[in-house]
């Protein structure tokens, strides 16, 4: 890829080392919508998955190659001869791809977890560049661990790298364990004394286990590093990556001190933001840099004095410059298709003709209960939407009896099939734990509930409850989400949207997902 000096290389993982985060995995309708809207951000790449690791992730990175035109799109791959295979078939329709090829080079992943010596991982090192070649003429290496690896092995193996093909060497901090000043001058020694280093573009994956992410790669950047590997809201795996939101925007507002500019369109953040929250159900912090509900607010009188003044007092950034304009249109019971529809494009968010109808009924519905609506709200109808959940079993209706001295009881009506509708009721310890039973006698499916949360989607007394759960059935873990201004609803809902993936996985044989290495 062409790229002037000044120019950093945003390559973005989110669906990668992202949703390898616990909880954090992606239906492939999630993923094709996700890698869209990474596209309207201008990322450069978009690392779309790791291939070998399971028919989904090959078949993701198949999709996401067909769906995006504009950005690189890179498949994942150890330096293994079937990895590198299987990610060249996943790529073989992206109008610009990248093998990401990646191997192990610390004295303590060569001894204790390859058990090979120097000399092998040199040889395995070369023959999978090699052989990525053979597939695409854009080829990364990424030696793993490369902060802990001894600085001399390391300029060996990066020189090997780019003799044998690479035009990418990333520089992992795979377990966070660099600090900026230590970070950059590994980076500056790279740059003097490989002696290839000029055919090869200088990457950077920097992991937050000790917080230091985004200054380990802002360090690299200021020492000559041309792309930056991150992912939104700064999923990853353990404490997460580098945020892609936070490096493009330090970069930009600092750009006096840095000197380099971003293609990234910042205008999108807040849309891709929250698109991945509402996928992954990972909520972003409220004091989350750049992209947390309370990055713009102010609450003490003499910031509020200030930003009435001059805004720049207190805001080193404008909100418009990440996406932050609201105010224009009001939702409430009075609002129409027009308003309604607008919102959802205004917020990236853009649903099919029959979807779209649904969620405006179930819109109006939720307008006769609240006395506002917000972005939040309209968020979690439109997720709903867009989940592709087989509706097997539907909620029709149930009705609950609890107290303190009652014994909880609930009977549940399920549509199935869309054909005939299904009564039946339980005690539990809970009205939900009775609905989940009452929901079990219906559908003949004994669930074991291993996770649930809810919460608030916002404020105020009449706030929709938000259900996350996670069950395990029939060999298989799923989950569901749901949101409604009744819990005890949303947990049903929730429920039944979990049991109707087990049954759809069930059907189609689909091995649960296993665990997947991470550079």
């Amino acid at each position: 890829m062409e790229t002037d000096k000044e120019r950093i290389i945003i390559f973005d993982t989110t669906l990668r080392d992202g949703e390898q985060a616990p909880g954090c995995s992606m239906t492939l309708e999630e993923k094709v919508r996700v890698a869209r809207q990474l596209e309207c951000l201008n990322v450069d790449v978009i690392e779309a998955g790791f291939p070998i690791t399971s028919p989904g992730d090959f078949e993701s990175v198949r999709q996401i190659s067909k769906a995006v035109t504009e950005p690189i799109v890179a498949g994942l791959a150890r330096c293994v001869e079937a990895d590198i295979d299987r990610a060249g078939e996943a790529l073989a329709d992206a109008k610009k791809g990248r093998i990401h090829v990646f191997l192990a080079t610390s004295r303590i992943h060569r001894e204790h977890k390859l058990k090979k010596d120097r000399g092998q991982i040199i040889k395995l090192a070369t023959e999978g560049v090699r052989r990525a070649r053979d597939y695409q003429t854009d080829v990364e290496f990424s030696p793993e661990d490369a902060s802990r690896t001894e600085p001399d092995f390391l300029r060996e193996v990066v020189e090997a790298a780019i003799d044998a093909g690479a035009t990418t060497v990333n520089i992992p901090d795979t377990v966070g364990y660099a600090v900026p000043f230590q970070f950059a001058e590994l980076i500056e020694m790279l740059k003097s004394e490989v002696s290839n280093i000029d055919r090869a573009i200088i990457s950077v994956h920097c992991h937050d286990d000790l917080g230091m992410a985004l200054a380990n790669s802002l360090a690299a950047v200021k020492a000559g590093a041309r792309q930056v590997e991150c992912t939104i809201n700064g999923l990853g795996e353990r404490a997460g990556n580098c945020s892609l939101e936070e490096v493009v925007m330090a970069l930009a507002t600092r750009k006096d001190f840095f000197g380099v500019e971003t293609g990234v369109h910042t205008r999108q953040i807040m849309n891709t933001s929250r698109l991945v929250t509402t996928v992954t159900g990972i909520q972003v912090p409220p004091n989350k840099a750049i992209v947390g509900r309370n990055a713009f607010a102010h609450e003490a009188g003499i910031h509020q004095d200030g930003v009435l003044k001059k805004k720049d007092t207190y805001e080193i950034m404008r909100p418009e410059d990440i996406g932050l304009e609201h105010g224009h249109i009001v939702l409430g019971k009075h609002s129409g298709r027009h308003a309604f529809t607008t919102r959802l494009e205004e917020m990236g968010i853009h649903l099919d003709q029959e979807r779209l109808e649904h969620a405006f009924q179930e819109f109006k519905r939720l307008a006769d209960k609240k006395k506002e609506i917000y972005d939040e709200d309209v968020e979690a109808l439109a997720r709903e939407e867009t989940e592709d959940v087989p509706d097997i079993f539907k909620l029709v209706n149930f009705h609950t009896t609890s107290g303190i001295s009652v014994t909880p009881t609930a009977t549940v009506c399920v549509e199935v099939n869309g054909e005939e509708v299904k009564t039946d009721a339980a005690i539990g310890d809970g009205p939900v734990d009775a609905v989940y039973r009452a929901i079990d006698r219906i559908t003949g499916i004994r669930c074991e509930l291993r996770d649930y949360s809810i919460r608030a989607i916002t404020g105020g007394k009449d706030a929709m409850g938000q259900v996350a759960l996670e069950i395990a059935a029939n060999g298989v873990i799923e989950r569901g989400r749901a949101a409604r201004t009744d819990i005890i609803e949303a947990s049903a809902v929730a429920y039944l949207s979990a049991v109707n993936r087990v049954v759809k996985r069930t059907r189609n044989g689909q091995a649960q997902k296993g665990e997947r290495p991470g550079v």
